[in-house]
């Protein structure tokens, strides 16, 4: 005769499940995940390749003179920095075995797929405690976060997986073992509010370090700030949008200077893109812009003007010169 299953006997299925699951994450992409120890302070990595190419924050090895790569298996090596983009937060160093031998790496996934409320795995060296692990959900997708270069960092993964210093740089996996984001930030004294790049942002920005050393972004020489527009003046003008970015200044010697921009326009659109605030413009300045002409429309008083511009390449990123 058949026998009814209890609630606990249910209870203890699904919990066992969970944790079968997160152990499954972890046996996969744990060891390839690493200990960043630098003369100050310190963080976590993930091999992403066989041949030893890690990925971390750009903020846990900026201006890093020397720097220790330890794996799970106690193996200690020299990292070098191949490249980094404080306006992702985003680096990529290299470690180098003397025999050769392949790397643990684990697999970037496909951050486009993950839900909320989808399990999150955290394996991190918080405070230095080497190999934690912790686990969550998926708290939200699409978050914004300002990153320390001062650009708003797009498309980042909100998650309850606890995070601590010494978290940032390492993977956020799901329960395949697969890479869906690189554990940036937590909000104090918040609790459960914590931050990862999406792997898809990760795969563009490791893509170009390992070619480049740097992410090209454009330039065109103005400072700005987001002001409103008068209802009227937009609705005159048909504007996709109710503000846009008041030039404070021009650099001298700059593409909106040889463009004709002036000091008090209102740029409302780069090419043919709504430009709402300076993040907007910052999202357009991309280094397909670079060298190639395009449509600045701007607010001139009360008349609205189409300038050719061509950006150019940034030296340095930089908030207020978009």
């Amino acid at each position: 005769m058949a026998t009814s299953r209890t609630p606990v006997a249910d209870d203890l299925e699904l919990l066992d499940a969970y944790s079968q699951a997160v152990i499954h994450a972890v046996d996969i992409a744990g060891p390839a995940v690493v200990k960043i120890d630098i003369e100050r302070a310190g963080g976590s990595g993930v091999i992403f390749t066989p041949d030893g190419f890690i990925l971390t924050n750009s903020h846990v090895v900026d201006r890093a003179a020397k720097m220790t790569a330890i794996l799970p298996d106690g193996r200690s090596m020299r990292a070098d920095l191949v490249g980094q983009d404080p306006d992702t937060d985003l680096a990529v160093i290299r470690v180098n075995d003397p025999d050769n031998a392949a790397f643990p790496w684990a697999t970037l996934g496909d951050s486009r797929i993950i839900r909320p409320g989808q399990i999150a795995i955290a394996i991190g060296n918080p405070y230095g405690f080497q190999h934690s692990i912790t686990a969550g959900i998926i708290s939200a997708l699409g978050r914004s976060l300002r990153s320390r270069s001062g650009r708003l960092m797009d498309d980042i993964i909100q998650t309850d997986a606890a995070l601590n210093p010494g978290n940032s740089g390492g993977p956020l996996v799901n329960t395949r073992g697969e890479v869906v984001g690189i554990n940036t930030a937590m909000i104090l004294p918040a609790q459960g509010l914590c931050f990862a790049i999406a792997s898809n942002t990760v795969r563009f920005v490791a893509s170009r370090l390992m070619r480049d050393g740097a992410i090209r972004r454009g330039h065109i020489g103005v400072a700005g700030q987001n002001v409103p527009i008068p209802r009227a003046i937009a609705r005159a003008h048909r504007f996709a949008v109710s503000s846009g970015v008041l030039v404070a200044s021009v650099e001298p010697d700059s593409p909106a200077a040889a463009a004709g921009v002036l000091d008090g326009d209102v740029i409302v659109a780069f090419g043919g893109a709504a430009i709402a605030a300076v993040d907007d413009l910052h999202r357009r300045l991309t280094d397909e812009q670079i060298g190639t002409p395009v449509i600045l429309t701007v607010l001139r008083g009360l008349e609205r003007r189409h300038i050719t511009i061509v950006p150019r390449e940034s030296v340095k990123a930089e908030p207020s010169k978009p």
